[in-house]
């Protein structure tokens, strides 16, 4: 196979960034913008020692799971790298994902078994509480907003997203007449010049409040009275309808089945906080260290649940609030809390998990590396009356075993919950839980493959899966949330070392009893 080869492929498998797998000749291909069955033309692009990489010319016979995707410019765009799949058929593809790392990275000979039914949406669109808009222009110089072609930074021109709350639309609209009214200047990061870069919106599904936040190049804007009178007379009590139909967002998401109302339909919102976020350096960072308050709050207000959370501009909180009740309700439920346990949350951000605990645990420590993350985690405790919460800054990694070896007692942990970022737990976190000796652990991930490559490890530390659970976060893309309980073998060791039965002793009657059982 060479460079430039036209040939014919079968589509058998998805990766993990959403391409088509095929062979041809013995070789691996993948093609990006396939479905798993279709036939198709494809024009090699790239040969490597095994694998090679080719761009879709024609599809000869679709496969059965091929839709027509709600948004034009799903192929262009970086997003939505399924959109063009069947719902249906991406769920059952997230959880083969979720399957096939914990079967070849995680050593795990029965996951199949020990998976629950994938947790996905009635309704896969308009459901992001957060978006990031780049600034630039067209070729005729004009300013737009959109998102950036996958792996570029050319930007599509964008007037709406079906993956994020329809008041993006006038927010948008917005901005846009606030730009050329106020000849707001377009930064351009090749030559590191011009002034706003970014816009980012936040809604509050269960609050209907809004915030956007102008990143600009500099430390301050024009005319930013004009601004805000466009942003509330757009965004205050205006009625958003939902859709996409012949270019008009309606008030039904065609395509997906359902045709239900979401859950937020019908609750007024308001523009609750328009912020400045400071970025002169020259990065592909989105923010920067500090914001100024143009108008109302320094942040906005959501719930889930009955758990009421204070969110900033730099605050992480999950995009997804109708999933992130299942997500964190799976976890609480794993976590098998009964009032009487010591819980830490390990990599806690602004609390969303830690909250949840405190509900059923006696205590909850929670530890996150943002000042600023464990400073919402303070707030929010307050915010909803829990005293039985405890948060502490810096690296789960070196604060815990510290303040662990110094008070083991105080700090010992009956439950241990950990939602690392995308890299996965550190080693040392790993030596520690495991020195901890926890009856259960909870680990939420975003990342399969780093999640099992650390199951891998705790299981040499004598924990066993028990269940697992997918959730659907980031519907039309590979990105997938997962839930896993591991229990830990060796917890009763130590509560019969504790009265004076080494675990010899302990291993010897288990082995006793498994004979009479027999």
């Amino acid at each position: 196979m060479n460079k430039n080869d036209i040939c014919e492929i079968i589509i058998e498998d998805m990766g993990k960034d959403g391409e088509g797998i095929g062979h041809v000749d013995g070789m691996t291909v993948f093609v990006k913008d396939t479905v798993v069955g279709d036939r198709a033309t494809v024009k090699v692009m790239k040969v490597k020692k095994n694998l090679a990489y080719a761009r879709l010319m024609e599809i000869r016979e679709p496969s059965p799971y091929r839709v027509t995707p709600i948004c034009e410019k799903a192929v262009q765009c970086g997003g939505c790298t399924l959109q063009h799949i069947s719902y249906e058929k991406q769920l059952e593809l997230l959880q083969n994902h979720v399957k096939n790392c914990l079967t070849r990275i995680g050593g795990l000979k029965d996951a199949e078994a020990l998976m629950e039914p994938v947790l996905g949406m009635e309704e896969p669109f308009h459901f992001r509480n957060k978006m990031q808009f780049p600034v630039g222009t067209d070729r005729d110089g004009t300013p737009q907003l959109g998102f950036y072609a996958g792996r570029t930074h050319s930007l599509i021109p964008l007037s709406d997203c079906p993956v994020g709350h329809p008041v993006n639309r006038v927010i948008l609209q917005a901005v846009k007449e606030y730009i050329r009214e106020a000849h707001v200047p377009v930064y351009d990061e090749e030559k590191h010049e011009g002034l706003l870069r970014h816009v980012l919106t936040r809604v509050g599904f269960g609050t209907g409040q809004v915030m956007v936040c102008l990143v600009v190049n500099g430390d301050r804007l024009p005319e930013e009275d004009l601004l805000v009178e466009k942003l509330r007379t757009a965004v205050d009590g205006t009625p958003v309808e939902r859709t996409f139909e012949d270019g008009v967002i309606s008030d039904r998401t065609p395509g997906n089945g359902t045709g239900k109302e979401r859950p937020q339909d019908g609750r007024p919102l308001r523009l609750a906080s328009v912020c400045m976020n400071f970025n002169t350096e020259k990065t592909n960072r989105i923010l920067g260290f500090h914001s100024r308050v143009i108008f109302g709050t320094a942040v906005i207000e959501d719930t889930i649940g009955d758990i009421r959370f204070e969110i900033a501009p730099e605050s992480f909180f999950q995009v997804n609030p109708v999933q992130t009740g299942k997500l964190y309700g799976k976890a609480l439920e794993y976590a098998g809390l009964t009032g009487e346990e010591t819980v830490w949350d390990m990599y806690c951000g602004i609390g969303t998990i830690s909250l949840f605990l405190a509900r059923k645990a006696k205590k909850v420590y929670g530890v996150e590396i943002v000042p600023q993350a464990i400073g919402n985690a303070k707030r929010n405790a307050e915010l909803n009356g829990f005293q039985n919460t405890e948060f502490f800054v810096g690296k789960a990694e070196e604060i815990v075993p510290k303040l662990y070896a110094e008070d083991p007692d105080r700090y010992r942990a009956d439950v241990v919950v950990v939602d690392p970022p995308r890299k996965g737990c550190d080693s040392e976190l790993l030596s520690t839980i495991a020195s901890m000796s926890p009856k259960r652990l909870v680990y939420v991930s975003c990342d399969p493959a780093t999640l099992a490559r650390d199951i891998a490890i705790l299981s040499k530390e004598g924990f066993v899966v028990e269940k697992v659970a997918t959730v659907d976060m980031f519907p039309h893309s590979m990105h997938v949330e997962t839930v896993v309980l591991l229990n830990n073998k060796f917890a009763k060791v130590k509560d019969f070392v504790q009265i004076g039965i080494d675990a010899e002793d302990y291993y010897r009657i288990k082995d006793s009893e498994k004979d009479t059982d027999e």
